[in-house]
C-alpha cells in the first residue's frame, strides 16, 4: 500500500486539527480549543486513491497535525523530513494570520523544494465568521497556490471534496515518482 505523509501548518488557532479530524473523521479532540502540543500523527485509509495503473491497492495518508505555536519551530526539520505534501490553514478573519502564511510557506514548501501543487492553501472560517468567495489577498509567491475556502458549518462535503482532490494529485505524484524510478532501473 503506497503511504503519503502530508502536513497540516500555519499559525496558532488556525483549525488544524479540526480539518484534520474532519478529513480523518476522527473524533478525537471534539469540544473546546486544545492548542495542539508538537504533533499529532492521524491516519487515513483511501483505496480510492492508490489504485493509479494498477499498482497498489489504495494509499495510507498520514496526516501531521503540527502545532501552530513558535516554541515547536526547532522540531521542525523533523516534521518535514519525507513529507509529499503541506497543507497550510489559516483564519481569514485574523490579520495577523495573513502575514504568518508566507513564513509558512518559505519554511515548509521552498525549504524543502518542493512543488507548488504539493501545497494546499487553507482559509479556515470557524462556526458563525462571514465566507468570502474570493478569498483573501494573495500576495506572490502565495498567488500560484490551490487556495480554498472552509467552512465546515456551511459547505462540509466541499470541504472534503476539495480535500480528496488534493490527495489524489499528491497519490498521482508520487505514483509518477515511483514510475520513473523503476523506470530508471530498468533501463
Amino acid at each position: 500500500m503506497l503511504r503519503a505523509k502530508i502536513l497540516f501548518v500555519g499559525p496558532s488557532e488556525a483549525g488544524k486539527s479540526v480539518l484534520a479530524n474532519f478529513v480523518s473523521e476522527s473524533a478525537e479532540g471534539a469540544g473546546g480549543y486544545v492548542p495542539t502540543q508538537g504533533l499529532r500523527i492521524l491516519e487515513l485509509e483511501t483505496p480510492e486513491l492508490g489504485a493509479g495503473g494498477g499498482k497498489g491497492a489504495g494509499c495510507r495518508l498520514e496526516l501531521w497535525d503540527c502545532g501552530g505555536d513558535p516554541k515547536f519551530e526547532s522540531c521542525w526539520p523533523a516534521l518535514m523530513k519525507d513529507a509529499h505534501g503541506v497543507v497550510i490553514v489559516f483564519n481569514p478573519d485574523l490579520r495577523s494570520h495573513l502575514k504568518e502564511i508566507e513564513t509558512w510557506y518559505s519554511c515548509f514548501v521552498q525549504q524543502q523544494q518542493l512543488l507548488d501543487s504539493q501545497c494546499l492553501l487553507v482559509a479556515h472560517h470557524k462556526p458563525g465568521s462571514a465566507v468570502e468567495s474570493e478569498g483573501p489577498f494573495k500576495a506572490a509567491p502565495l498567488n500560484k497556490l490551490k487556495l480554498i475556502q472552509s467552512s465546515l458549518e456551511e459547505d462540509p462535503e466541499d470541504v472534503r471534496m476539495e480535500f480528496m482532490k488534493y490527495f489524489k494529485s499528491i497519490v498521482n505524484l508520487l505514483n509518477e515518482s515511483r514510475d520513473r524510478e523503476e523506470m530508471s532501473i530498468i533501463t
